[in-house]
């Protein structure tokens, strides 16, 4: 059940205007919390270390059919009862575009002022990366990637499995993220667990990774040479678009080697030129809103050919 554009861009204004506000966050966990919840409680019950690797890739199997089915029944009860304006209100704490924007600034205002600790405290609470060590040039880069990755994972996918699926769509992708942040790991405990939900998730993002990409090196005037060339070069085979699309079109180097859990993770490099700098930063986010409001203007060119 698709969803008019209307609504999505209703929510996305929604959601860039209020977000979802600390102190309604200390009385009312965010529902993505009530998801991760769940898969942490099935991945205790169901992956045990006595059992094969086949069994534990079933059990993971059957972990992700119930977290789509819950997920997807969820926002098909909410339309189905609830009316537009719960779909657009409720659509809304599916998306990410105010908190990403406000995690990142953040880091932003500490490392321009060479504030480097609470500029680490902050990318912190943003990246996987052990973060003691990092300099200014780290901080940038570290907050930049996350920048241009969670603008697929929080802005761009949520956005697109919305108007195509509608309340479940968008949903169902969320869980699917959280479970592969959870689950979707290649450490031995995770690897045959999470395999189907990290798997399910490249698929969900395949599409809306390369839109971000675009978007980026559309509004960032750049980033296609390096897009294109780069982005084969992540790890993932959907971070990279964003990414090097951002590298790109800010003229500087992300990826490299870094540290995560004591141990060093030789990283490819995405761009070329020199290190980031906390001005880069401050471009970066400049970019982020400017891409933003080209997906507005998608959804509302969507609206407009909208069937009435």
């Amino acid at each position: 059940m698709p969803a008019s554009p209307w609504i999505v861009l209703g929510a996305a204004l929604l959601d860039a205007a209020v977000g979802y506000p600390d102190a309604l966050h200390r009385r009312i966990p965010h529902p993505v919390a009530w998801v991760g919840g769940l898969i942490s409680a099935l991945e205790a019950g169901l992956n045990r270390p006595a059992l094969s690797e086949l069994a534990r890739r079933l059990l993971g199997v059957a972990t992700l059919l119930i977290i789509v089915g819950v997920s997807g029944a969820t926002g098909w009860l909410i339309t189905r009862y609830g009316g537009l304006w719960a779909v657009a209100i409720v659509g809304a704490l599916g998306l990410a575009q105010r908190s990403l924007f406000d995690h990142v600034r953040a880091v932003a205002k500490p490392l321009c002022a060479g504030d480097l600790e609470s500029a680490r405290v902050a990318v912190g609470r943003i990246v996987g990366r052990d973060v003691e060590r990092l300099d200014t040039a780290g901080i940038a880069t570290a907050a930049i990637e996350s920048l241009a990755e969670s603008f697929n994972d929080g802005v761009v996918a949520p956005i697109f499995w919305f108007v195509v699926g509608g309340l479940p769509g968008l949903f169902i992708y969320k869980a699917v993220n959280t479970a592969d942040s959870l689950i979707g790991h290649r450490e031995p405990r995770w690897r045959s667990f999470g395999w189907a939900s990290a798997r399910f998730d490249d698929l969900l993002n395949l599409i809306p990774a390369r839109l971000a990409g675009v978007l980026v090196a559309l509004v960032g005037r750049g980033g296609w040479r390096i897009m294109l060339r780069d982005a084969g070069k992540h790890a993932s085979p959907n971070a990279g678009w964003p990414e090097a699309a951002m590298a790109g079109a800010l003229g500087v180097r992300l990826g490299g080697p870094a540290c995560y859990d004591g141990a060093p993770s030789d990283r490819s490099v995405l761009g070329e030129g020199r290190e980031a700098a906390p001005a880069d930063l401050a471009r970066a986010l400049r970019i982020y809103l400017l891409a933003c409001g080209a997906l507005w203007s998608m959804l509302v060119m969507g609206g407009l050919a909208w069937p009435r």
